[in-house]
């Protein structure tokens, strides 16, 4: 596994809730990161936010990770979610809460 791979898997796996993004919680640098990071605070979800504006490793890294090419990618108790679209898509249909509480993480 490479470096990149390992410190990603880090991430992934030493938070229960991991939102890789362009920008940060705080100050989003693009229109799908903000949604994403919008939903999340909606529903009280505390989660680490990755910039991968600041790392053109894992900017890289992480679509090939999850053999997913885009950013946002949500990741909830190790598992790979999805992007801004299926993130939205959940959170009006209930699943996103549903998964949330299945996988015990408290809003």
């Amino acid at each position: 596994m490479s470096e990149v791979f390992t410190k990603i898997k880090g991430h992934i796996e030493s938070n229960d809730v991991v939102l890789f993004m362009k920008g940060t919680a705080e100050a989003p640098q693009c229109g799908f990161s903000s949604l994403v990071a919008t939903v999340l605070s909606r529903l009280g979800v505390e989660y680490k936010d990755i910039n991968v504006l600041a790392d053109e490793e894992i900017r890289q890294g992480i679509k090939d990770f999850s053999d997913w090419p885009t950013i946002p990618q949500l990741y909830v108790k190790g598992e790979f979610v999805g992007g801004c679209d299926i993130v939205k898509e959940m959170y009006e249909s209930g699943e996103l809460q549903a998964l949330l509480k299945g996988k015990q993480i408290s809003s």
